[in-house]
């Protein structure tokens, strides 16, 4: 799995070594973390190292055989740019306003690509907001500069650092960005559903990953307030170029295709898992420096 010893790689890789894969983690570390590596094998290297990529595929090569092994891509919500309706389905114009929009819609048109000119099997799973940390405190979410929503109000309660929101102003009912929030593991599940899926010769696809309910920035701040007990300080700057100001998903068809649906769905759940991670499951909460900054 390359990216396996980042967020949601991680959880993927727990959810595919509980279910009888072993999965093996390509990483470069640039932002993921070795001590999130606990299930397979660890290999470093950098997808973009051609050469580096068919020594490791060389070496793991009387496992698996990697001519019939599919593609699961980590996509995002942010391919369809803001949205003419929600929720949001599938089949709603991708026009992404932002740089990390236009790299996964990249991605997702080469793998259409190729599978019609290859037979490459493919699941693009368009993430909404990842959120939570795994329930058993193994591992959880970990970046340097921190740029997730919750993480960060989580570390405005602990430090008391005020937590910046960028804009009030948005065609919202409180004047903050509304988001589907989706628990790490939910993701994780689907993952391992995607890969069954497509090994079982299941057709190449693109899905999202919702809840089908959005919460404003101002909602997630109460529910932290109520989740630590402690006040979530906060100041607000101007809007951020780039973020739309709904993105809630229609999961029907995932759950129609791979028989998925949120167990971790309730945002109190999503925050305490993250909370529990942080105060008692964070190997270097102190050494992390935090960019208080939101949308």
């Amino acid at each position: 799995m390359t990216g396996g010893a980042g967020y949601v790689g991680s959880h993927a890789c727990k959810a595919l070594a509980a279910r009888g894969h072993s999965p093996i983690t390509y990483d470069n570390l640039l932002r993921g973390n070795r001590w999130a590596v606990k299930w397979g094998p660890f290999e470093t290297g950098d997808i973009s190292d051609a050469q580096q990529v068919r020594i490791v595929l060389e070496k793991y090569r009387p496992r698996v055989d990697f001519r019939h092994i599919p593609v699961v891509f980590s996509s995002t919500c942010a391919t369809y740019g803001v949205p003419e309706r929600v929720p949001i389905k599938e089949n709603h114009p991708q026009r992404p306003i932002n740089a990390y929009g236009q790299s996964k819609l990249f991605v997702e048109r080469l793998l259409a690509d190729l599978n019609v000119a290859y037979g490459l099997p493919w699941i693009a799973l368009r993430y909404f907001k990842a959120a939570g940390a795994d329930p058993d405190g193994e591992i959880g979410e970990s970046h340097d500069p921190e740029t997730h929503l919750i993480t960060l109000v989580l570390a405005a309660a602990r430090t008391g650092a005020p937590v910046r929101i960028f804009g009030e102003d948005y065609d919202t009912l409180d004047g903050t960005c509304v988001r589907d929030y989706v628990h790490v593991c939910d993701i994780a599940d689907a993952h391992v559903r995607a890969l069954d899926y497509l090994l079982k010769g299941g057709d190449s696809c693109a899905l999202n990953l919702a809840n089908s309910r959005g919460y404003s920035i101002k909602e997630v701040i109460r529910m932290a307030e109520k989740v630590c007990g402690r006040n979530v300080p906060w100041e607000t700057v101007g809007r951020r170029p780039g973020d739309p100001p709904i993105l809630i998903g229609d999961a029907g068809r995932a759950r129609a295709v791979l028989d998925w649906r949120p167990i971790y769905s309730d945002l109190e759940t999503q925050i305490r898992d993250a909370w529990n991670w942080i105060t008692n499951g964070h190997p270097k909460l102190l050494n992390t420096s935090i960019q208080r900054e939101v949308s």
